[in-house]
């Protein structure tokens, strides 16, 4: 009785470390982070009546944006609330697997260091839940239902993650090799909920939208990277992973060494698949290795438990000092921010002055706004529209589009990877009438100046400067 009693304390004590992991991310509260606001953003726009793709420029697929109906497109509580209730899931989900492969053991162990790792590393991979945060509850799902040889619901969930993340082909590749003989029914039940997403498509009129928006916009970007070195770039960024998340690479490897030769290379073929969806476009942004971080924990998880039976001191010092970098490194900034909010006072955060200055753009918006006013924003700064909660007047509601030039390099270049069609989407801005129009890029690249379109400068005269920021211009249309 006293040993039930103390494996049902340390259970309850494991539980409640993981909630408290989670929980953390409550300290950005007052932050919004890219890419998480741009699917907040959307969802705005969809509770505002406009159907993605269609009605408006969305470059994802759809379900991160019906993520965020969930709680109407709010940020503040409801988002962080929300998304900590995600990482609780999550965690459940990968406990599921872990036990599925193992014991109880390693699964608590997998679900307290996937709570960890998703609190202690760059915010800006681990805070927002985009695309690639978003695919990691049907991802863990899938390959659940593959290890238990459920085929059918391990393509639905397969499914349900290319709706969210197009690199979930990686996933549905995991599941077909762990589940040859039973790929058929495998791919249908990845049909489903992709055709029903298709037929929704069709029936609204947005498929054309979405083929050019996700598919040839996102093929064009994966071809175009703007990483000169790709290969050194990627072992440099995987090397700085690895190295926040050493306890992971450690456990992986002692684990992976002793592992049953069957559970090797399933295993084996997971990690390899998930490496490949990181490198997609060579850019390995450390988000992206959110789609390596399960299968890495999974088998950690094993080998930690492997080194712990062996020697239980050394091993359990060696894994606590490697803990101890990603700790030491990251926590720090979540007391910072939780001291902030306390005192309600702006955080002094480079990261975030970009998001700071949003809100300071969102307030004097806010004191001119009317009922049905609409803004466009030039440059990449969905978060003003969730400050605001406004809409754009027609289809274009970022720079991206107009000027060819992605986000992640139009602070510093002018390069379009998208010119001709971007020169027919300006033509149609000079058609709409939005209320407000904020230029967000301008002051950070004079070279992506509007102005500098001759089509766009009869359109810019109806424009009078109204207020600025340090890092934007806010204008009102004029008659």
């Amino acid at each position: 009785m006293d040993a039930t009693a103390s494996r049902f304390k340390r259970r309850w004590a494991v539980a409640c470390l993981i909630l408290a992991l989670a929980s953390l991310r409550l300290c950005h509260v007052r932050l919004l982070w890219a890419d998480e606001d741009y699917h907040i953003a959307a969802a705005i726009h969809m509770l505002h009546g406009k159907v993605p793709y269609r009605d408006f420029w969305y470059d994802k697929p759809p379900l991160s944006a019906f993520y965020y109906l969930l709680i109407g497109g709010y940020s503040g509580w409801p988002l962080r609330l929300f998304d900590t209730g995600y990482v609780c899931v999550v965690c459940w989900l990968i406990f599921r697997l872990a036990k599925a492969f193992w014991s109880e053991a390693e699964a608590w162990t997998a679900a307290l260091l996937l709570a960890f790792f998703l609190s202690f590393y760059l915010p800006s991979a681990v805070i927002p839940f985009a695309a690639d945060a978003l695919m990691m509850a049907p991802h863990l799902a899938a390959v659940y239902c593959a290890q238990k040889r459920f085929a059918l619901w391990a393509g639905v969930y397969a499914g349900i993650a290319f709706l969210t993340n197009t690199k979930a082909v990686f996933v549905l590749a995991t599941c077909a090799v762990w589940m040859i003989p039973d790929c058929m029914v495998l791919f249908v039940g990845f049909a489903l909920p992709t055709a029903a997403a298709l037929t929704c498509a069709l029936i609204t009129g947005a498929w054309s939208g979405y083929y050019e928006q996700v598919w040839r916009w996102g093929v064009i970007y994966a071809e175009q990277s703007p990483v000169a070195r790709p290969i050194l770039n990627g072992l440099v960024r995987t090397a700085n992973w690895l190295g926040f998340h050493a306890a992971l690479a450690a456990g992986a490897v002692f684990g992976f060494t002793r592992l049953a030769s069957n559970d090797r290379w399933r295993l084996g073929v997971w990690v390899a698949f998930s490496l490949a969806a990181v490198a997609i476009g060579w850019r390995f942004a450390p988000h992206y290795f959110l789609q390596l971080l399960p299968g890495m924990i999974v088998i950690a998880s094993r080998g930690i438990m492997l080194a712990l039976n062996e020697n239980r001191r050394v091993a359990g010092i060696v894994v606590g000092l490697l803990l101890l970098v990603p700790l030491v490194r990251f926590g720090p900034r979540y007391a910072s921010l939780a001291f902030d909010n306390i005192h309600g006072r702006e955080p002094q955060w480079i990261d975030v002055a970009m998001d700071l200055d949003s809100q300071q753009v969102a307030k004097r918006i806010a004191a001119l706004e009317h009922g049905g006013d609409t803004l466009f924003v030039w440059g990449y700064r969905p978060d003003i529209y969730v400050y605001t909660r406004m809409s754009a007047d027609g289809r274009f509601w970022d720079s991206q589009p107009l000027t060819g030039v992605p986000a992640d390099r139009h602070l510093h270049a002018t390069g379009a990877i998208y010119g001709g069609p971007a020169a027919e989407n300006r033509q149609e801005l000079t058609r709409l009438h939005p209320t407000f129009l904020v230029d967000g890029l301008s002051l950070l690249n004079p070279r992506l100046n509007p102005d500098l379109y001759p089509e766009l400068r009869r359109w810019l005269a109806h424009y009078k400067l109204i207020s600025r920021t340090k890092l934007s211009l806010i204008y009102q249309r004029v008659e």
